[in-house]
This record gives structure tokens, sequence and C-alpha cells, in this order.
């Protein structure tokens, strides 16, 4: 029981902006800091995964700065990596100005790091004499390894897969496990880490409803579907809060499994359907619980980065906290909506951060919200049906599999074709 309440306080992070771009800021920060002036030069080396989802989106509160190199341009002038993924919450007009003036300088160079980790960035950059050296990994507040002129300041002891602060070892989880814990705890534990989660994420979708970001996909489906049928309002509110995100909106969101666009995937539309049903608060705060878990549940097996678009399992959660208001903690009923949604869904790709996210948030939803739907009446796709297994937990391994080991060279394709002129 306590693992499941660990694993939520450990995923829901609040960042502004999208996690990638925001993760090489708060780590050019920190060489700023440690360096302790401005460098002579930066060479900063990402994983492939990395320059995919940094590469398009725009900075917040950057005025239009987008890309890996104004990340660290901007890292360096800011500092503030006490506030980590929060680190842009207020970024004046000198700074950005100094920023500018730092790249103009070309200093700054990017490389592709070989790495056999998803998520890693090392930044190297010198002053006279002075070399510093930041090392950030598996997780997008994880620095952990600082050497300044040769002498390690800071080596985090790194298990084979143990990111920062995790105490719980996510294999543990299950959707028997995440039924139980969902009928059993005590939601006054909920109460803080939710509150934050629908405050935060609500308010960057209205705003992405009221205001021009993006190619505004949420305003779209709203304008051309109508919002009378609930189902297009929750794709709607879904896409929203994307269009603003990476559209550069400046405002927080609560991420999970280090993604903004999956936090917001996954509750929004849970949020807004207890509103729909009149679900009570406690109702709420259990199919969020329900539907983030089994959000988590099913990156396990992918990892945080890859081709399989992360929408898609996110959505998946979302379809299962609105099957919790429909049926309660059934694990028939859930597990036919995961098989249902996967089955339906499985396979799209992702080619980073951008503002596309937004059509791709909907059209998951869209698909998962069928499967929640069928799943209400009993149908669900029969074993040996594309990837579906015999049980939901080989469907979710099986689907695994095929994200992060059938979708590798995929993941290597998209990024070559990313990076062509």
């Amino acid at each position: 029981m306590r693992e499941y309440l660990a694993i939520l306080e450990e995923e829901l992070v609040v960042a502004i902006g999208c996690t990638e771009p925001i993760a090489v800021v708060y780590a050019a920060a920190k060489a700023s800091e440690v360096l302790g002036s401005y460098p002579e030069k930066v060479v900063i080396k990402c994983s492939g995964n990395f320059i995919k989802n940094a590469k398009s989106v725009e900075i917040p509160n950057g005025n239009g700065l987008k890309g890996i190199l104004a990340c660290v341009a901007l890292g360096f002038i800011v500092k503030g990596s006490d506030k980590e993924l929060e680190i842009l919450k207020e970024v004046t007009l000198e700074q950005l100005e100094a920023t500018k003036n730092l790249l103009e300088k070309n200093i700054i160079i990017l490389e592709k790091l070989d790495t056999l980790e998803k998520l890693h960035i090392i930044i190297e950059c010198t002053k006279d004499e002075d070399v510093v050296m930041i090392e950030l990994k598996r997780t997008h507040n994880n620095i952990s390894k600082v050497v300044k002129n040769g002498e390690i300041l800071f080596e985090e002891n790194l298990q084979d897969q143990s990111p920062k602060g995790y105490s719980v070892d996510r294999s543990i989880m299950s959707v028997q496990g995440i039924c139980e814990f969902v009928e059993q705890v005590d939601v006054e534990e909920l109460k803080n880490l939710f509150d934050q989660v629908m405050r935060h994420n609500t308010e960057i979708a209205n705003t992405g409803l009221s205001e021009q970001y993006g190619n505004e996909v949420a305003r779209t489906i709203s304008k051309y579907y109508g919002e009378e049928n609930i189902y297009l309002k929750l794709k709607t509110m879904g896409s929203a809060g994307s269009d603003a995100r990476m559209g550069g909106c400046p405002y927080p969101v609560v991420t999970v499994v280090g993604s903004g666009n999956q936090g917001m995937t996954c509750s929004l539309p849970i949020i807004e359907y207890a509103k729909y049903k009149n679900a009570s608060e406690e109702q709420c705060y259990r199919a969020l619980a329900m539907g983030l878990l089994m959000s988590i549940h099913q990156k396990t097996g992918i990892g945080r980065l890859s081709a399989y678009c992360g929408a898609v399992s996110a959505a998946c959660g979302a379809a299962c906290g609105m099957s919790y208001l429909e049926r309660g903690a059934d694990v028939k009923v859930i597990s036919d909506t995961v098989t249902n949604a996967l089955s339906i869904a499985s396979g799209m790709v992702c080619d980073g951060a951008k503002p596309s996210c937004a059509a791709k948030i909907a059209t998951s939803l869209d698909s998962a919200i069928l499967g929640h739907l069928m799943a209400l009446e009993g149908n669900v796709f029969e074993a040996g049906t594309g990837l579906v297994k015999a049980d939901v937990e080989k469907t979710i391994a099986a689907v695994g599999t095929l994200a992060r080991v059938g979708m590798q060279k995929t993941d290597e394709v998209i990024l070559d074709i990313m990076l062509e002129s």
C-alpha cells in the first residue's frame, strides 16, 4: 500500500515548460554556478532521445527562444539551479538579452552523446584554466556528477536502474495492486498531491483554450466538433494544455514519468469527467490515483523516452480513471479498458516535443475513450488479437517490449530524419 503512495509522490513533479529543454537549462545553471563566471566554450552532449525532445519546443518565458543551444545559454544566465524544473518561473528582459548575446558568440557546441541511457546529458564548459563537467541522467532533475578541474565535487552512486529519488522498484506494480490501493488508500493522503495536479493542469488547459498557442489544436476541436458531447470535451481539455505548454506558456504543470504532456493527458480528462458525473472530491482523487498509477505502470516497461508516443499510455491511464468513476476499482473492467485502449492505438511514434503533441494527445484520448466504452459494454479484444495476451499484465509487457526493443531502430531513424537539413 505505502509503495504505491510513494510512487505517486516520486513521479508527480512540478515543471515549467517541456521537461527536456528545462532539464538542459537546469544543468547549465548548475554548470554556471560551479564555474563561477561566463564560459569561453561550452560543449553539450545529449542522448538522441534528449535531442529529439528538446529540439522544437518553445522555452517558457523565452520570448520565442527554442532549441538546446538557447537552453544552455539561458541556464548560464539565469542560474538558480536550486529551483530545479521550475527554474524559468521568472525570466527578465535583461536575462533574455544576455542570453541572445551569449548565443551570438557561437561558443556553444551540441554533440550527440554515445550512451545507452535514453535520458542523458553532459555539459563541459571552460573559462581560463577552469574546466567544469556536469552530468544529468535518468530523470530530468537528476544531476548525477559534478567535476571541477578534475576534482569530483559530487557523484551519485547510481545502481544500474535506480534513478534519483526512487525508493520503490516500479516492477512491484500490477493492475490488481493498483485497484486494491485505490480502494484502500486514505484519501487525505492524496489531497495535497492531487490538489496541485488539479490546480496547475487545469489552469494551463484553460489558458490553451482562451489564448492563441501553438497550432490551436484544442480550439480547432472546440470550434468544429463542439463541446456538447462530454467525450469531445475531454479531448479538448487534454490537448489544450499541450497547446499552451508546447507554445511556451510559462505556467507550471504537474508531470508524470517526467512528462508534462503525459501528466495533463492522464489527469485533465479524469478531472473533467468527474465534474460531468457529479463525483465527490474523494471519488475524483481515487480516479486520479487509478489513472496516474496505470500510466506509470505502463511506462515502466517502455521507458521514459522512446520512439513510442507517451500520450498513448497516458490516455489509457485517463480511460482507467473514467472506468473507475463508472464501475469503481473493478479489476475486470480496468483490465479490459487497458487491453482495448492498447489494442487500438499502440504504435504511434514519438517525433519529439512540439506543437503537434496536442493533436497526438487528442487522437490517443479518442482511442482510449473507445476502449473504455467497449469495456463498459463487456467487450474486450481476445488474446491473440495482435499484441493482446491472455492476461492484462502480459499485454502491458508486450507493448513495453514493442516500444523498448522493437522500436529501437525506429527511434534512430526518426532522429536521423529530424536532424536532416
